[in-house]
């Protein structure tokens, strides 16, 4: 687990929380880029977010791993 987890992934990992979140919304929401905010990659490589595959990518759903709910469950850095 990454030692800090900045305040723009809790709130990437809180959006995916909050509801359903598609792929194609994930995209649309968080693609970016900029090499300086690559929230969207870092969840996907941290293994914090996984993407549970439907009949289309577009369609598929974004939904947090285990590890990613942990993040969430932390108080968060000072």
């Amino acid at each position: 687990m990454p030692e800090r987890v900045s305040l723009l992934m809790r709130e990437f990992l809180s959006w995916i929380h909050a509801r359903r979140r598609t792929y194609a919304d994930a995209m649309l929401v968080w693609r970016s880029t900029c090499p300086r905010h690559t929230v969207w990659e870092d969840a996907l490589i941290e293994g914090f977010v996984r993407i549970e595959h439907g009949d289309r990518l577009a369609q598929s759903e974004v939904v947090l791993t285990p590890l990613g709910r942990t993040i969430l469950d932390l108080k968060a850095d000072p």
